[in-house]
């Protein structure tokens, strides 16, 4: 991906500032690790924009892709470190919100305080 410019929240926005990456991460970080387990999120993920986020996430190096099945060919995806280091920021978000935006509430796996991190 060409950066365009060197600020690195633009760089870092280019990467995972849209509307459902890092809610792809969160799910990841909560154990949520197969295709039917992401696309089950509360949120609902359209199936096909999950499968691009996957790639994508994929080529940036947030995530890696196993199979877990042969016939039909299934994927069990996981968080690498540069995927993982994004639940600070999911923490940070969530801090935020339970500030600034009634009736929210974080998710028990991040009241441990750091991200989820720790799995």
């Amino acid at each position: 991906m060409r950066k365009r410019s060197s600020c690195p929240v633009a760089c870092a926005l280019d990467i995972a500032g849209d509307k459902w990456t890092l809610l792809v991460v969160r799910d990841l970080l909560r154990g949520r690790h197969t295709y039917g387990e992401l696309a089950a999120s509360d949120e609902g993920i359209p199936t096909n924009i999950l499968a691009d986020r996957l790639k994508k996430m994929e080529d940036a190096g947030l995530i890696t892709a196993e199979p877990y099945q042969d016939k039909p060919v299934r994927w069990r995806y996981e968080l690498t470190g540069k995927g993982r280091d994004l639940g600070h920021v999911l923490l940070a978000v969530a801090l935020w919100g339970t500030k600034h935006i009634k009736g929210t509430r974080i998710l028990v796996e991040f009241r441990r305080g750091d991200g989820g991190l720790s799995n």
